[in-house]
This record gives structure tokens, sequence and C-alpha cells, in this order.
């Protein structure tokens, strides 16, 4: 079975041999290409490539050109009509480079005849940091190097190595690998005994050594790293600590590190021939620590080993032995009470000895710690912060902490009801861009008995329910300055309090201060604008802390009138925190204001914020109201006259609108009633055809009522369209139509100017016209006969809904004028109004009763 496996072997690598030589063959079937001085050149060498034909391998026809073509990495370099080509090259890059030539006959088709590859590289460099390990007395040797840079052709790297007894080695390294087993293991039976080692680079283009390496087996022999670590503590003290282990081979020197877990930095113990034990002091109580250790087997010479798993425990838990630093605030308030914010810091690990579970805080009346007063408060709480309620008196302030194992001692704090002297000239402003310098003065004589100072800033909340946390340090008495860098940022209001600290209280002084401001992003919002008699009081709300951005060193309220083109009046008020309202005096009484606000900071001035307007209330002025009560006087006394009360009524009367006391001009002033009796019977042959045709059932024809003047007079033409309407329905629903025009009924009329008549011509006519007028209403008795319902009616009768006008001919007077009144009457006369709509119609109009029908529910008479 193996013969047959065998000879299946051999045969697979003929057939492939056989297959190389074939294929090459096929690739170089026309020509050959040959390179010198060789195909692998040290890199920036220069290289000679040529082609050439063999024989009947070139063109077939002689009319065809023959020509050959070199390519280098698929790119044309050179071209020739020839059976032979040669070309030099330079400047080759580090790697393989191809070379093809192909030979084309009078076409574009090129065929190939041949190629050839050109390495490029470097001789390798010396191989550096040659080193030799054994993990464990019975590890194989393991060497190391550094190669250098990539020689960019095959390089073979061999291991030799020397040593006693005729001992003899070499190991090729594989290929792109930089360390190399040896496959053996020193002996500790001789730990001294001497070894050599040394690395040859070969390649093509030459080879290079590393220096010789020379060890024993102390100096490569790495122990393993020790095993079952543990910690102990006994008595169950936190700062003293036993730790074990167990190495691993004859150890002589070991290691140790440890750190607390939430630590950065690490501490190393050396330790000679301990046997794996080590005791450790100063720990801290209830702290976390990690533990490693590392050995080797020689004090000088050797390798140390890895490092040992991670041990990590607890050391034990302590009552607290530190005190907490304690601070307050005092706010006052309402019906004789205050409220007192107490703050402590958490205590350091090494203090708490633990966790803290709570705080014990007792508050106690005087300033003395006495145990034979009861105290007022004692309670409990897990935060950091208490607040009490309690009457405005002296108080003294217990706070411990209490962990598993016990209580811290007390820190008493003490606040005295009236403060105390206070540090002067305290002032503050920005410190770089990462701090605020903080100056002052001590107060006054006393000084000397100043304990300390602290400083105190926590961010302005304003605009926020919720208090920004507060920080503080203590400082000793000697300082007059101090810079805060914690908890500050830019853009940001702090309130800075420095208090000097007594041994019965602390008198503090208060300013404000900002690393850095930008103009505040909002204005105040305000809330009300309320007016009075020349006086405004505003009410705005705060900026928010984080639109402020900064220090407010002032606001500005803006007065601009309403519609003015006047710059706005401005009111500066200096920002305080709790001013939200302001009385602004000295305003306009009566006039609309458009009111608005802006803040600033160091940096500028902010936008304004909402507008609102607001309007001042008149206040009287007696000058003029003096003055209008003068007038009414005289007017009264004037008026009082009857001989001047006449004469205004009369002016009155006629500044009126004609339309004021009647609708339309009234038929019975017309030249044509005035004149009446000249015309007599032609009126009486009118009335009689009236009276015949009463009853005719016709359609009647439409009166006609001419005006004709006197040629000499000019022509009225009609100025102003008429405001009554021409075209309204005589029969309303409803309304019974008794009467109805005669068939034919035409009156023609000429107007001359002429004196007029006679009293007693002017009142027959009246007489006549008014029964005329009065009965042509459809709200009149009912008859069949008109002539008799004409006469039978009483001159005093007025219909309730009339379509016609009726005569009022009460207007007419009955004698006649006084010329002097009339005179005095028309001039004047000079109403602004326009005269009745009802105008005279031009020379040759007809005038028809339809055109003087109007509504009948717009009389009032």
């Amino acid at each position: 079975m193996a013969y047959a496996a065998g000879v299946y072997s051999v045969t697979l690598i003929l057939f492939i041999t056989w297959l190389l030589m074939k294929a090459e063959i096929e690739v170089c079937k026309k020509g050959v290409v040959t390179v010198s001085p060789a195909r692998t050149i040290l890199f920036g060498s220069t290289v000679n490539v040529s082609c050439s034909l063999k024989p009947k391998e070139g063109c077939s026809r002689t009319s065809d050109f023959q020509k050959l073509t070199f390519y280098q990495n698929r790119i044309r370099v050179s071209s020739l009509k020839s059976h032979s080509l040669s070309i030099q090259v330079s400047n080759l890059h580090l790697g393989t480079t191809v070379f093809v030539c192909k030979v084309s006959c009078g076409g574009l088709t090129e065929s190939q005849v041949c190629g050839a590859d050109v390495s490029v590289g470097v001789t390798p460099e010396q191989p550096q940091n040659l080193s030799c390990s054994q993990l464990g007395e019975h590890g194989n040797v393991i060497c190391t190097w550094d190669k250098g840079r990539d020689t960019h052709l095959y390089t073979v790297h061999t291991l030799q190595l020397t040593g006693p007894n005729n001992l003899t080695l070499e190991k090729q390294c594989a290929p792109y690998h930089d360390d190399l087993d040896l496959g053996l293991s020193l002996s500790p039976a001789s730990p001294e005994v001497n070894y050599t080692a040394k690395v040859v680079a070969l390649n093509s283009l030459g080879n290079s050594s590393s220096l010789p390496l020379v060890f024993s087996f102390m100096d490569i022999v790495k122990p393993l790293p020790p095993s079952d670590i543990r910690a102990d503590f006994p008595n169950l003290l936190a700062n003293f600590c036993t730790l074990q282990w167990q190495d691993q081979g004859p150890v002589v020197l070991n290691r140790l590190q440890f750190r607390p877990v939430r630590g950065s930095t690490w501490r190393t113990v050396h330790v000679t021939n301990s046997g794996g034990k080590y005791d450790l002091y100063n720990l801290k109580p209830f702290t976390e620590y990690e533990f490693q250790i590392s050995s080797k087997l020689h004090s000088v010479k050797g390798r140390w080993s890895d490092w040992s798993k991670l041990l990590r425990t607890w050391t034990p838990k302590e009552e607290p032995v530190g005190m907490l630093d304690v601070w307050y605030t005092v706010d006052y308030l309402e019906g004789g009470l205050q409220n007192i914010s107490l703050f402590w810091k958490n205590m350091s690990v090494s203090e708490a000895k633990g966790n803290i579970l709570r705080y014990q805080v007792t508050v106690q009346e005087g300033t003395g710690n006495s145990s034979a007063m009861p105290p007022t408060l004692e309670t409990f709480t897990k935060h950091t912060y208490l607040a009490v309620v309690v009457p405005q008196k002296d108080y003294a302030v217990a706070v411990s902490a209490v962990n598993s194992e016990g209580s811290s001692p007390p820190t008493w704090t003490f606040i005295p009801h009236q403060p105390l002297k206070a540090p002067r000239n305290v002032s503050a402003k920005p410190q770089g861009t990462d701090g605020i310098r903080v100056t002052w003065e001590p107060p006054g004589e006393a000084a000397t008995s100043v304990k300390e100072y602290l400083v105190e800033w926590r961010e302005l909340s304003t605009g926020s329910s919720t208090p920004s946390p507060i920080n503080w340090h203590r400082l000793p008495a000697i300082n007059t300055s101090a810079v805060i860098r914690e908890c500050v940022k830019p853009h940001l209001c702090y309130q800075i309090r420095l208090c000097a600290l007594w041994r019965d209280g602390a008198g503090c002084a208060r300013t404000w201060a900002e690393l850095a401001s930008k103009e505040p992003l909002t204005g105040p919002q305000v809330i009300s604008a309320s007016a009075g008699k020349g006086t405004a009081s505003v009410t705005w709300d705060q900026i928010p802390a984080h639109d402020q951005r900064g220090c407010l060193l002032r606001y500005k309220i803006y007065l601009q009138e309403l519609r003015s083109q006047a710059p706005p009046r401005i009111f500066e008020i200096p920002y305080e925190v709790a001013n939200t309202s302001k009385l602004i005096e000295g305003l306009r009484p009566g006039v609309t204001y458009t009111l608005w606000m802006t803040a600033s900071t160091a940096a500028g001035e902010g936008p304004r914020g909402t507008e609102r307007q607001l309007s001042l209330e008149d206040a009287p002025d007696w000058n003029i109201l003096v003055a209008l009560v003068a007038v009414a006087l005289i007017a009264v006394g004037i008026f009082s006259i009857s001989r001047i009360r006449a004469k205004a009524l009369s002016v009155i009367s006629a500044l009126q609108p004609q339309w004021y006391n009647q609708e339309i001009p009234d038929p019975a002033n017309s030249i044509w009633a005035k004149k009446y009796p000249i015309m007599e019977d032609e009126m009486q042959f009118h009335f009689e055809s009236l009276s015949n045709n009463w009853t005719s059932s016709e359609e009647p024809e439409t009166l006609e009522i001419k005006e004709v003047l006197p040629k000499p007079a000019p022509t009225l033409q009609e100025s102003h369209p008429s405001c009554w309407p021409r075209n309204h329905n005589l029969q309303e629903p409803g309304r019974e139509n008794w009467l109805q025009a005669p068939k034919s009924f035409r009156v023609e009329a000429e107007y001359d100017v002429s004196p007029p008549s006679t009293p007693g011509s002017r009142q027959a006519g009246k007489e006549q016209v008014t029964d005329l007028y009065r009965v042509m209403g459809p709200g009149g008795p009912k008859a069949k006969d008109p002539v008799s319902l004409l006469k039978d009616i009483p001159v005093d009768y007025l219909p309730a809904h009339i379509d016609y006008l009726p005569s009022n001919l009460d207007y007419l007077p009955s004698v006649a004028a006084d010329p002097l009144e009339d005179n005095e009457l028309q001039s004047l006369s000079f109403s602004i109004f326009p005269k009745g709509s009802f105008h005279p119609v031009t020379r040759g109009e007809k005038l028809t009763l339809d055109r003087v029908k109007i509504d009948s529910g717009s009389f009032t008479h």
C-alpha cells in the first residue's frame, strides 16, 4: 500500500513539471527575451532587456513590415521594425517588474513573443536585539530578534547556537516570523554555563549576521508567576494586612504591588527570601484593594516572572475618625422665625472607616455645647444638608457621621442671632480664564481674634425654584485673598460671601463675580404696568440665570410715546436681586406710551423684553375749566334778552338745511300756487274734468304739469341729483286705493316774473289748494263721488298714511311779509347745506305725479 502511494506521488510531480515546461515553451514560441546582468538586481541598478525572433517565426509575407514592441508592466516603452530589439532600463521600483515583447505584421494586431521578470531588492540588514528566554525550569528556549527593513526578496534567517560539550545547532526561521523555538531547554544543574547564539540573514543579493548573544541558565530562565494569593487581617484591624502566596521554583526575590480599586497609582514593595508571606501596613479602612505579585530566581541576574492573578479584597470597617466640615446660611422669616440651612461635606474614605449610614444633627439653644441644656432639636438624615425653622435666637449645632461601627466626633457650629463683624472692602474679579480672585481687609481692630476665614460661592439661581448647590473653602486667619477655581464656569454669575469666623459665630460680607460675560439672551418680561396721573408702576420677572450670561449690572426702562418719532425716555435702574418693580414719575398725563425693558452685563446691553402699552390718566386743567364756566355764564346772560334770543333763533333756522323740517319742497309754496287766483278759470276747468271722469275704469293718463319761465330769465338746470326715489309704487300691500286719477287731467302753467298778487287773492287760492291736496290720500273716508268727497272732508283732516305730500299751507304767510324782515332773512340765507332735492324743473320739462311719489313712512307731520 505504501509503495503504491509513493509511485502515485512521483508520477504527479513529473506531470506537473511537464506542464510547466510546456507552458514555457508555448509562451516563448516565437522568440526569447534576455536580461543582463541578472534578473535580480540591487535597487538603483541598470538592466538591459533584449528581444529577438526565432528563425522562420517572423512575418510570412515580404510585403508586410515587421515591428517589435516592448511593454513594461503593460505600458509601451519602445518599438522597432526589426528582428530584434534591446532597451536599457534604470530607476526600477522595489519589487518585481514584468517586461513583455510583442510582434506585429503590417497591422494593429500584435502577438506575444516572450517575456521576463526583473526583481529589485536590497541586501538584508543586520538582525538587532537578539534575546532568548526559557519559561520555567523545563520550558524550551525561544529566541527573538528584529529583522530590520524589508528586502523585497526571499530572505532566510538562520539561528546558530553553540555551547558546552560541542553543542552546535542551526535552525531556520519560517518566512515572515521574527521568533524561533529552538526545541531544547537549558538544565538548572549548570546554571552558570554559557551559551552563544547568532542569527544570519541571507538572500540572493547578500547576507548579514547579528552580534553574538552570550547567556546562561540564570540569565534567560523566566519563573512562573506565584499562585494561591490571599490577604488576612489579624484582629480585624483595617490598617494591617498579611499577604500570602505560593512561589513556583527556587525564587529568591519577590515584588508586591497594591492600590485601592478606585486609585490610579500602584505602590510597589520588594521582598527577599520572603517564603511566600509579607505584612502590609497603613491601609485605609473599609476600602477595596487589589494585589499582584511576581518573582525572580536571582537577586541581580535573571528575569521577572509575569504578574500573578489579581486579588481584590475589602479592608475591615471602623468607626469614623474624622470630623465633618459644616457650614450654614440663615434666612429670616415673618413672625420672629428664621430658617437655618445646614450643609456639610462628605468624609474621605480613610476618615469614614466604612459606609456612612446616616448623619446625626443636634440643634441646641445658646452659644455653648453644655450637656446640661436639653437640645432644641435632634434628628438623623441620610443627606448632606438639613433645614430647620426655629425662633430667632442664638443656637449651637452639632453634626456627626454614623457608620455600622460607631459615629464620628461631633462638629460644633455656633449661629448667633446678631451677625458679628465682617471683613471689609470685599471684592471679586476674574483671575485668568479659570478662576475668581477674592480680596478683603480684616474686620477692624479685633482682627487678631478671627479664627479663620471662609469663602462661600454659589451660582446665582434666579428664575429657578431649586437653589443651586453651595461651595466653600476655609482659609487661615492670615490670608487676605483667595482664588476660586472649583465648580465655576464662564458666563454665569456667582454670589460670593466672605465670612470671618469668630469663637462664637461669623460675620459675612457679600459680593458678586463672574469668569466671563456676554450680553443677555433675553430682556426682562414685564408682568404688569399700571398708570396714574403722571406716574407709572412697572413690575417684571427676573431673567433666568442661563439667559443672563453673567452678572447683571443694570436695568433700563424705555418709554416712547405712541405714534411719535421722538426718542424714548430711558430710566436706568441699578441691578439688585430682589428688585423687580419701579415707580416712574414725571410723565405726561393723558399720553399713551409703549414700554419695554432691557438688562445689561459688563459685556453690553441685551435685547428688549416684552412690549406693553401704558395709557396715563388726564389731569384736570383748571384754566380751561374756568374759561368754560365763564363762557357758559356769559351765554346765559346774553340769551336771557328776548330780542337777541329771537335773532339767534332766526339765524339758526336759516343755517339749518331745508330738509331738516320738511322732506321735499311743498307744492303749496310753488309759484303756481301763489298765482292761483290769476288762473282760477283754468283750474276750475280741470276740476270739472276730474269730476266728470272720476269713475272711469280706463287706465288714467299721466297728469302733466309744465312750468314755463319768461324768456329773459335764465334757464334753471338741475345741479344736484334728487335724493328722492323716482319710481315708487302707489299701491302698497294691504292698502286700499279708492282714488284714481282721471283719464285726461292736463295742467299747463306759465310762470313769469311779476309782482306778487294781493293778499286777498293769495288767501283765496290757499283755501282751494288746501282742499285739493288734503284729500289726495288713501286714508280718508270712502265715497263714491269724488267731488262730494272733496267738499265733505274738513280742511284740518290729514290722513295718517299718505302717498302724496300734504300742502302744509301753514308755511304760507296770510299777510304780506315785512319787506325789511324779508330782506334780512334773505341776507341771512347762507346755509352750507344743499337745497331741497325737489328742484324746479328746467323750462319745457314735464312734471308728472309719478315723479313726486315718496315713501309714506318718512313723514313726520
